[in-house]
């Protein structure tokens, strides 16, 4: 075990549920990013590698949203990772760099927001506020295959 994988696990068996959330965005953004970079080089392999890497992590915050106690709030960020998920695919299939830096522009904002939430003392954080990804949603950009709705960014 390498010293960054021993340092990774100590640091998720020690995080509050807030802090793992931070993890998994902090690494989605990684993968991301060198999803990116490997693009850049022609690292077929190594590109698809970190985008399935990136789709699993989204696809764990996908799996971790409680519906029942998170509302709108809740709805609103399963159809942004469902997003986020078609435009890793795109950027994968068609290898746009284009999908990917919109996909790490999304993690990055959502990423600060949970920061923001876990800096806060626990007594504070009673209820999550509104997610900042509400106010950036906009009409139905087009219906998927399954007949769900995806949105569009309009930072």
């Amino acid at each position: 075990m390498s010293w960054k994988t021993a340092y990774l696990e100590s640091r998720v068996l020690s995080a509050s549920p807030l802090e793992l959330i931070n993890i998994l965005y902090e690494y989605a953004i990684r993968y991301v990013e060198a999803a990116q970079e490997d693009l850049a080089r022609g690292d077929i392999r190594g590109r698809s590698k970190a985008i399935s890497k990136a789709m699993a992590i989204i696809g764990e915050l996908q799996g971790s949203l409680d519906h029942s106690a998170g509302g709108e709030i809740a709805t609103n960020l399963a159809r942004l990772y469902l997003y986020m998920l078609e435009r890793l695919m795109t950027a994968n299939r068609k290898q746009e760099a284009a999908p990917l830096a919109e996909v790490e522009s999304l993690l990055k904002t959502l990423g600060r927001a949970w920061n923001e939430i876990s800096a806060q003392p626990a007594a504070a954080v009673t209820r999550l506020p509104q997610a900042p990804a509400v106010a950036i949603w906009t009409a139905p950009a087009f219906e998927l295959a399954d007949g769900q709705r995806a949105y569009t960014w309009s930072a």
